[in-house]
């Protein structure tokens, strides 16, 4: 103990009022343990707000995965590379979830272990403060009293032999400046040489107290260096727990962010790189060849008697065609039925099934050309003479019903089951929407609009089977658009 206490007292006289040994520097040490306190909260806060990021986070890719997954659906894209392309989201919606576990394990778990940990360590007391805090601010103070009061003695005396020196230096000066005046009396001479006699005795008596104060609280100091460094040890070990305890915890942290080492992320990245490298250009060809190329199956035309079940089934597919909203293109076979029943009005009306298919050719322009005008001429008196046919084949009809089978397979009168002719229905008008752009859109071809993301128009029809709808934009022009760029305006 000699030894460490030679030491340590040449070290505090050599080093700055700062030292912890100085009287009431402990305090820091003492501080140091609220501190940890408010580290605790510090540490609570700083999980808490990477645990809300994470949700966050997950509740952004769960949003980026929905919207894109439809507009892929929705999109041109087909084949494999749609399924590799929608992994993409699907592994957005699957790190969702692994980023949602994370929150949850951050708050449920580490936020939890430090509250209680700081909970067992900190006791709060009735007048404030904590328990521990005042513990050690009383074991460095009772720790430190005798060494501080023999030092204040020690002080005292030192001060008081210091001004016994600077007593016995004036006296000094005072008794040879008086020898060098000759007329200095002999008696103040005498009074100046005892003046310097007392002081050196008081120097004298006063260094002899002031070495015997020294040497007291030297025998003190060893005790104090003890007692001191007791109490900072205690101080050592509750700091230890929480810097052992701060530990843990971050490395637990680290575990519940650290998702390369969780199987189940890894196996997210390996299903999607193998749905990736499952995508295959050439099959993706072949089934578009399949299914809107040449490999598609064909009926081609082909001669046919005509009959009357054959007449039924023609019939009824134009009716099914025509309520599908499909526009018929040859109306060419009622000019030339109405000019048959003004040459023939007394035979029953059939269609031929070479004006049936020829109606359906988009090649058929010039004969469609040459119908109208044939409308165009005899307008009048066909629609008279249509408007008669009808009347006089549907009293036929109800008067005839189970006569013929050509009776009941007429186009021109009602059926059996209330269908009218199809050639009277007129086409129902499309429905305007006023929709709002999602993304900008340059029109590639001369019937296609552009447009800019947030630009209002009007939607003037349903989406095709392959995405495009008709629209107008405010400017008044007409064309198609992609129906996954707008979206409808609530």
């Amino acid at each position: 103990m000699t030894g460490s206490y030679d030491d340590t007292a040449s070290i505090m006289f050599e080093v700055s009022s700062d030292s912890f040994w100085e009287i009431g520097n402990y305090k820091r040490t003492v501080r140091r343990i609220d501190d940890g306190n408010r580290l605790c909260n510090d540490l609570m806060n700083c999980i808490h707000e990477r645990a809300r990021i994470e949700k966050s986070y997950a509740q952004q890719l769960t949003e980026w995965a929905k919207r894109w997954k439809q507009n892929t659906e929705k999109g041109p894209q087909y084949g494999t590379l749609e399924r590799a392309w929608t992994a993409i989201m699907t592994e957005a919606e699957k790190v969702s979830e692994l980023h949602l576990e994370v929150k949850g394990l951050l708050m449920s778990e580490d936020f939890e272990k430090v509250k209680n940990w700081q909970k067992e360590a900190f006791h709060k007391q009735m007048i404030g403060g904590f328990k521990e805090t005042k513990e050690a601010e009383d074991g460095f103070r009772k720790a430190q009293k005798p060494w501080a009061k023999k030092l204040k003695e020690m002080d005292s005396i030192k001060k008081a032999y210091h001004a016994a020196c600077k007593d016995e230096k004036l006296a000094i000066s005072r008794e040879n400046a008086s020898k060098l005046d000759p007329n200095m009396n002999p008696e103040t001479m005498k009074k100046l040489q005892d003046r310097v006699e007392k002081s050196n005795q008081e120097v004298q008596k006063i260094k002899e107290k002031y070495k015997k104060s020294l040497e007291e609280l030297d025998k003190c100091t060893p005790q104090y260096i003890e007692n001191m460094e007791q109490v900072f040890e205690q101080c050592q070990q509750f700091e230890e727990k929480r810097l052992g305890f701060f530990r843990e915890v971050l490395l637990e942290v680290k575990k519940h962010l650290d998702l390369s080492t969780n199987p189940s992320y890894v196996g997210i990245y390996h299903d999607l790189e193998q749905t990736i490298q499952m995508a295959d250009a050439e099959e993706d060809l072949k089934w578009w060849r399949s299914n809107n190329g040449p490999g598609m199956a064909m009926n081609w035309p082909q001669f046919e008697d005509w009959s009357v079940d054959l007449n039924r089934s023609l019939s009824k597919r134009e009716k099914k065609k025509h309520t599908d909203g499909i526009t018929l293109t040859g109306m060419n076979q009622t000019s030339e039925q109405a000019a048959q029943v003004s040459k023939h009005s007394s035979s029953y009306l059939s269609v031929p099934n070479s004006s049936v298919q020829s109606s359906c050719n988009p090649f058929d322009d010039e004969a469609e050309e040459e119908a109208v005008v044939e409308e165009e001429k005899n307008s009048s008196p066909v629609s008279e003479k249509k408007e008669e046919i009808k009347t006089k084949n549907i009293s036929s009809c109800e008067k005839n019903k189970d006569s013929s089978d050509e009776d009941s397979t007429n186009p021109f009168c009602t059926d059996t089951n209330g269908n009218s002719n199809p050639f009277d229905e007129e086409p129902s008008p499309g429905i305007e929407v006023s929709v709002r752009a999602l993304y900008d859109y340059e029109g590639q071809e001369q019937d296609e609009l552009s447009f800019k993301a947030g630009d209002s128009l009007t939607k003037m029809g349903s989406e095709d089977e392959q995405g495009w709808c008709k629209g107008r934009l405010s400017s008044g022009q007409i064309g198609l658009y992609p129906a996954n760029y707008v979206e409808e305006i609530q």
